[in-house]
């Protein structure tokens, strides 16, 4: 492998261009790291590097099944191995600001899984430590870049619905109840707000572009709390809970000034898992949006457009790709998940979670 000059903050971006891919560590041994391992071989700008875990045996395990060279002991290794250039953190939610930071501050870029934090304050400081050390920073949201998602946008953009009057989205499964589950602990950031509501939220706040936040301001300050607070206001929430406490069924329904939005997630029963999004000359439909593959344009009941797509891997494989490019070009954040989104959703989590006592 080509030896890589460093920076005081991490590599070059002349080397890492001159290296063609981004060479990824993968912090965690998980199910989801799984998926992220599956789909870089999808990629054309990555590539696998090392994993970490707590323990050496399944590092080792999960290096040998997706032919990673090297299984470290540990997170500080991966932070300090000098042939990453980025992380991708799969780990329970409430680690993830204290592994984000400490890769960020050894210099590595970061790609975070969803939630990216489960607090707006660490999600704001997470990316000025970002910002501090020039490196790259993105919340796992894959569903931005899949490219059904994406032709579905590009409708709205054209303006072929009109203008949007309300999103409707809902995401949930049944999941059982096992003493000591991550889902269900509330030591752990469980419950299903932030597992499955996040990506409803983040269907809604993609066509809708709430309280959007410039680049220049979003490391000086957090969002406005009167903006908040409006949102806030005009927000009804009904929900359910586990016997451990944490929300397992949630409904949102919120008005803006133009639009608005019916969200709804379950650990309690399937739901459609789609997402409609209606508009005042037509709707879009988006079956299993949150891992979508195809959508459907309608005017009335005539369905006069559909975009299907077929692709190699789960999914993963345009985020990791569109996270590479953006490393490669010198970019320190995503253009389609810039991290003014991760802040407005981490917003939105904690109104709505605060709404319905849970904090």
């Amino acid at each position: 492998m080509t030896e890589q000059k460093l920076t005081e903050k991490g590599p070059s971006i002349q080397a890492l261009r001159k290296n063609k891919k981004i060479r990824w560590g993968v912090l965690g041994a998980g199910r989801i790291a799984q998926t992220f391992c599956k789909d870089i071989q999808h990629t054309q700008l990555a590539a696998l590097t090392a994993v970490a875990s707590r323990n050496l045996k399944d590092a080792q395990h999960f290096a040998k099944n997706y032919n990673i060279p090297n299984a470290l002991q540990g997170y500080q290794a991966l932070y300090q191995h000098s042939d990453i250039d980025a992380i991708y953190i799969a780990t329970p939610h409430n680690f993830h600001f204290e592994q984000a930071s400490a890769a960020l501050n050894a210099g590595k870029h970061v790609l975070c899984e969803k939630p990216i934090t489960v607090t707006p304050e660490q999600c704001q400081q997470l990316i000025d430590i970002a910002r501090h050390n020039d490196c790259f920073l993105m919340e796992g949201m894959w569903s931005y870049f899949l490219p059904a998602i994406i032709k579905a946008k590009e409708w709205v953009d054209m303006g072929r619905i009109g203008k949007i009057v309300h999103i409707k989205a809902d995401f949930g499964y049944p999941v059982k109840y096992v003493e000591g589950d991550r889902m269900y602990n509330p030591a752990l950031a469980g419950g299903c707000l932030l597992d499955m509501g996040i990506y409803t939220l983040a269907i809604a706040q993609m066509f809708t572009r709430q309280h959007s936040i410039s680049q220049q301001s979003i490391s000086q300050h957090l969002i406005s709390q009167h903006l908040i607070s409006q949102q806030s206001e005009r927000s009804i929430y009904s929900h359910r809970r586990a016997k451990t406490g944490v929300e397992d069924d949630v409904t949102i329904v919120t008005q803006y000034p133009d639009v608005t939005t019916t969200l709804a997630c379950s650990f309690r029963a399937r739901l459609q898992n789609s997402a409609h999004i209606i508009g005042e000359n037509g709707y879009i439909e988006i079956p299993d949006f949150w891992r979508a593959d195809r959508c459907s344009l309608f005017q009335l009941d005539e369905k006069i457009d559909d975009f299907q797509h077929q692709r190699a891997g789960f999914g993963f494989e345009f985020e990791i790709d569109a996270a590479s490019k953006s490393i490669l070009a010198g970019e320190k954040e995503a253009k389609l998940m810039p991290l003014s989104t991760s802040l407005i959703l981490q917003h939105q989590m904690h109104s709505i979670l605060q709404g319905i006592a849970i904090r």
